[in-house]
């Protein structure tokens, strides 16, 4: 599936002076390896994803399985690359 504007990351938290990065939500049903391909998000910039924000990912698909990534760059009026980000795990063995 691609990204669809109509379903963007969440800013959960912003900014905190100039070096602070912003923290966003994602869910979308794209596997890690799709959200984290450069461009996917293509309206980075007018949301105001920046270098240095921190995005997690909830693969709503399956549920279990989410990632943080860092922002890597943002194209100026486009969209953003993402790191390989670190998967986080949902094991409940109780």
């Amino acid at each position: 599936m691609a990204y669809a504007t109509t379903n963007p990351p969440a800013c959960i938290t912003q900014r905190v002076g100039a070096a602070g990065g912003a923290i966003w939500m994602y869910n979308s049903t794209d596997a890690a390896t799709v959200v984290r391909v450069a461009g996917y998000i293509t309206n980075a910039d007018d949301l105001g994803v920046a270098v240095g924000d921190i995005v997690f990912h909830t693969d709503t698909a399956g549920g279990t399985v989410g990632h943080i990534y860092l922002v890597n760059s943002v194209t100026a009026g486009g969209a953003c690359d993402l790191t390989d980000g670190t998967a986080i795990t949902a094991t409940d063995t109780d």
